[in-house]
Formats: structure tokens, C-alpha cells, sequence
């Protein structure tokens, strides 16, 4: 099971409910927005995902802040579907003590990569915890990854860290539960199937206007929301099954049905 969430952009809608001012990643400041966090499923065998929970960013009419709602989803995941899912996987941001030991109180790993600045012990207690992007990496480490205390966890409380090359000038620190991992090469597509959700978050925006909608009340956004949603699966396994891109099959749809009015214009007159 993997999480991520999104920023719908409100920047100039100030009167919407829901609309609080929040981080943006892909604008890397903060703006006026709606959150949205979303839940996945994905089969590694086939490498295709699908969404099976969202929840709006609402502290102010719920209580919950960020983190609730992923610990509500797999508790429902968990205890209330069927779905096989042994292992979640989150980004950085979500990887706190209470979320990793929840993620652990229900029998399943996790795999996240941990901040740089993350604090660490990866000499059984014999230094002091150190950042994670100040660790020393032998080659069998590199290989095979190192056994780590994170601060604030028991002290017996260890897990394997492997360092994987996250793009061409970064890597990233994984922390896993799988205490049987011990190749960095098993764990860097285990952790890469994270980014499954990215493509409802990028494709979706373009694709179906989740973003477009100007009613004021919540309810409404509500409703918006969930239907962008809906469209964009039902647009994702029709993409799939014909080999095309969310955006080829929508503009592909309109360019039908623009064919079909030029060829018969009396489809589109209106009776008097």
C-alpha cells in the first residue's frame, strides 16, 4: 500500500471552504489550497496501481491533522478488506515514530526513505546519534546495507538502512522493517513503487479540472473532488487497456466527438 498527497491549487479563491494556506511541493513555497490524501494498491507483478481511499486536509471541520487519515486508511485496510498488502510504503514527510510503529502494530514493513538530517545510531550505542547523510559507507554496506537505532525509538529497536541512488546527483537513506533485506539492489525498486501515485496527482489535474471547480462550499468541493477521482480510474484502465496516455485518450475522445458534430451538424441543433 503506498500514500502521497497533493496541493489542488486555490491560490486566487480565497472564499472557498476547505482552502487553507499549505505547502506545495512542485511550487516548493506555500499557497492557497486544498489538500488531498490518497491511498493506493499496487501489484508489483504487473506494476499497475490503483486508488482505493482518499481524504481531504480539513483540521479545521474534523480535528485530524495530515498524518490521521493514514493511520485511519490502514487500520481500515488492515482490519475491515481482504486486500493483500504486507507492506506500505511512504515519503519522508509521513515517515514519524508514531506513524512507523503504528505501520508495525499491524504486522506489516514499511519501506521510506529518511531525511538527511534524520538522527541516527549505526554503532550499537557506542557513538552518538548522528545525521543520516553523515554516515560512512563501506562497500559491503553498500551493498548490503547497515542495521540502524533511529532517535527516539527503543534502543533495541534496529532495522536495516541502504543507501540507493535516488536520481543522478542524490541518494536516499531507506529504512525498512524487512529486517531480512540485506541487498540495497532487492530494496530500491521495493521503495520505487511509491511513485505509482504520481501519475493520478499529474495526469489528473490536466486531465479531469479537479482543480477547476469555483463553488464555495465544502460540500460541493466534496463532490467535485470525488468524481475527478472516479473519472480519472475509470480514464487510467481504458488508458491501459489501449496503450495510450490519460491525456492522448481524453483528447482523442474530444477529437471523436468534434468529428462526429462537423460530419452531422443536425446533432447539435436545438429544437425550437
Amino acid at each position: 500500500m503506498l500514500f502521497d498527497d497533493t496541493v489542488l491549487d486555490k491560490n486566487y479563491s480565497a472564499m472557498i471552504e476547505l482552502v487553507r494556506r499549505q505547502y506545495r511541493g512542485n511550487a516548493k513555497t506555500v499557497i492557497q489550497g486544498i489538500g488531498v490524501v490518497t491511498g493506493g494498491s499496487v501489484n508489483p507483478a504487473i506494476e499497475q496501481c490503483w486508488v482505493i481511499a482518499y481524504r481531504l486536509y480539513d483540521p479545521a471541520g474534523d480535528g485530524h491533522s495530515q498524518l490521521d487519515p493514514r493511520q485511519e486508511r490502514l487500520t481500515t485496510v488492515g482490519y475491515q478488506t481482504a486486500l493483500p498488502l504486507p507492506a506500505v510504503l511512504m515519503d519522508p514527510w509521513y515517515a514519524t515514530k508514531d506513524v512507523m510503529l503504528f505501520i508495525e502494530s499491524l504486522q506489516k514493513h514499511y519501506h521510506c526513505p529518511l531525511k538527511d538530517n534524520r538522527h541516527v545510531d549505526d554503532s550499537g550505542g557506542q557513538r552518538p546519534y548522528q545525521r543520516v547523510d553523515s554516515l560512512l559507507w563501506n562497500e559491503v554496506e553498500l551493498a548490503q546495507g547497515q542495521r540502524i537505532t533511529i532517535t527516539g525509538f527503543p534502543k533495541d529497536h534496529t532495522g536495516p538502512l541502504c543507501r540507493v541512488a535516488g536520481s543522478t546527483h542524490r541518494t536516499e537513506g531507506i529504512g525498512t522493517t524487512e529486517r531480512t533485506q540485506n541487498s540495497t539492489v532487492a530494496t530500491q525498486p521495493a521503495c520505487g513503487y511509491r511513485w505509482k501515485l504520481e501519475p493520478l496527482h499529474r495526469e489528473g489535474k490536466p486531465v479531469t479540472g479537479v482543480e477547476r471547480c469555483q463553488c464555495r462550499k465544502a460540500r460541493i468541493h466534496r463532490n467535485h473532488i470525488g468524481c475527478a477521482l472516479l473519472g480519472w480510474v475509470r480514464l487510467k484502465e481504458l488508458a491501459t487497456q489501449t496503450g495510450r496516455t490519460g491525456y492522448q485518450l481524453k483528447h482523442g475522445l474530444l477529437d471523436d466527438y468534434l468529428t462526429q458534430q462537423l460530419r452531422n451538424p443536425s446533432l447539435n441543433m436545438v429544437p425550437a
